[in-house]
């Protein structure tokens, strides 16, 4: 009994050093696996092999949009359906990014009654605009819930000339302006009135700051509000009102809220798009109140009092957060999809394959030429990338902001 009572012992200890070394190694294989995984990330190659999917693949869907253009007369809503999912094809591919490369998290900050009408409801969304990747966390959130390849935007009129983002948006319809009412007026009106009909899911973002957060834009902002009599943000700008009540008042009948969104990243984090590219990983907080348009003023005036009130609330919210690095109210972390990853295997499968064999049939021919001829390709590439990130960047040198436009600031 003896024998047989030391023989489980020894048989137990050993069970028990064999799990905690499989254990030991395991983690170490993991640790070495993700450290592996995040040394490719960073590799320029991969990054560029990245970039070209996404050109090449944007410049595929940007000339079928424009063979479709063909149906706008015949059929306007068979037009706008095979768009929206062109236009997903294209955006899905940066939201990848941000969900599988990255592997950046969202948290949403609302009730479980507000998360069940996403996605059912034409609505305009009111973002905060402080990061360079804020547009890219609002994909994120339409592509979870159906609606990215309808998404809209009050864009200004300098991202129509940028090649795959403002093409794409042309053909989507999206409403570009100069930001000078005089000469919007029309454009904008004229732009919004025919979304009233749109037959997919809309969802409508305006950043009403009008310009990215800094602090010589705040400062310059904060003393129009005082000329103005209007209480002083801390961490917003002061909105533009003319554009919202523009916008809602073309759109009431069609869209049925408002979605006021307050975007914020874990310990202080300033992503941006060169960050995720380099595989970095943050953590988003989202803070969403639905507001019926019954609960919006008609009156002009009054819109735009109810605007600025928004936007006092959306300060206090901001200062919570940065008291208690969080939002108040329940959690929800809404599922990621599968289809964007899907969808880029799908172009990097029908893209790279052939790139690569070219690039294996140029190195060996041995051909000075035509290896001279692929590294220039490659620089070309590598800087139109490189360019196309750098419309999201946040200008550190301030802007224009508030020498002309302060003085038409609504």
């Amino acid at each position: 009994m003896l024998n047989q009572g030391a023989v489980m012992i020894f048989t137990g200890v050993c069970g028990a050093l064999v799990v905690m070394a499989v254990a030991y190694y395991a983690y170490w294989t993991v640790l070495l696996i993700m450290g592996v995984l995040a040394w490719l990330k960073s590799q320029f190659i991969l990054q560029l092999l990245i970039g070209f999917v996404f050109v090449v693949s944007g410049l595929i869907i940007n000339f079928t949009q424009l063979l479709t253009c063909v149906l706008w007369p015949v059929d306007k809503q068979l037009y706008r359906r095979i768009n929206t999912r062109l236009s997903y094809s294209l955006w899905s591919q940066l939201v990848m990014l941000l969900e599988w490369w990255s592997g950046t998290d969202c948290t949403l900050y609302t009730d479980q009654a507000t998360v069940d009408k996403f996605g059912t409801e034409h609505v305009i969304i009111i973002l905060n605009h402080n990061f360079e990747v804020d547009f890219l966390c609002g994909w994120t959130m339409c592509e979870r819930y159906g609606v990215l390849g309808s998404s809209k935007v009050l864009a200004k009129h300098e991202l129509l000339k940028v090649p795959l983002i403002g093409w794409t948006w042309y053909f989507l319809e999206i409403v570009f302006c100069k930001r000078r009412w005089e000469e919007d007026r029309e454009t904008v009106f004229s732009g919004l009135n025919r979304l009233r009909d749109y037959p997919e899911c809309m969802w409508f973002l305006l950043y009403c700051e009008g310009t990215r957060f800094t602090e010589k834009k705040h400062q310059i902002s904060m003393e129009v509000a005082e000329s103005k009599g209007l209480p002083k943000l801390k961490y917003h700008l002061l909105p533009r009102t003319k554009g919202f009540t523009t916008t809602l008042q073309c759109l009431k009948g069609t869209v049925k809220a408002v979605y006021d969104v307050t975007l914020n990243f874990k310990d202080k984090q300033n992503p941006t798009l060169l960050g995720i590219i380099n595989g970095k990983k943050y953590k988003a907080d989202m803070s969403v109140r639905r507001f019926s348009v019954e609960e919006i003023p008609d009156d002009e005036k009054e819109c735009a009092d109810w605007l600025h009130k928004l936007y006092q609330e959306k300060d206090a919210l901001q200062e919570h957060y940065e008291k208690e690095g969080t939002y108040p109210g329940p959690t929800i972390i809404p599922k990621r999809r599968v289809w964007t990853l899907l969808n880029f295997l799908f172009w990097a499968t029908l893209l790279l394959s052939p790139l690569i064999s070219f690039a294996w049939d140029v190195f060996v021919s041995g051909s000075p030429l035509l290896i001279i001829g692929f590294m220039i390709f490659l620089i070309f590439a590598s800087v139109a990338v490189r360019r196309l990130i750098g419309v999201t960047e946040v200008k550190k040198t301030g802007s224009s902001y508030g020498n002309v436009e302060a003085k038409k600031q609504n």
